[in-house]
């Protein structure tokens, strides 16, 4: 879908998420406390949401597929996969680039 594409790749790090999804919400607060600001896209809040979602599907975000979280234009998967990312000190490297210099 081209609003996937387009704000994934406008930038650096996007959170597919829903208002109410508490998982989007841990996963949002962990890269804020590592020093970067995603973009929060609320699928429930855009009237494209429902077709955002299927077509997180289709790019193989699973029951549920938000969090979709995108670093760098690429699909990094969801709240398990973040969270192991960041378990085995692979996530730093990988929002290094965007973290903030505060």
């Amino acid at each position: 879908m081209d609003k996937i594409e387009t704000l994934t790749s406008e930038n650096a790090i996007v959170v597919f998420s829903k208002s109410t999804c508490c998982l989007c919400y841990a996963v949002t607060i962990l890269f804020k406390e590592l020093g970067v600001e995603p973009l929060i896209h609320e699928l429930d809040h855009d009237p494209e949401g429902w077709e955002i979602e299927k077509a997180l599907v289709n790019q193989g975000c699973n029951s549920p597929p938000v969090p979709a979280v995108f670093i760098g234009g690429k699909l990094v998967g969801s709240t398990n996969e973040v969270m192991s990312l960041h378990l085995r000190g692979a996530l730093i490297p990988l929002i290094r680039p965007y973290q903030s210099l505060a």
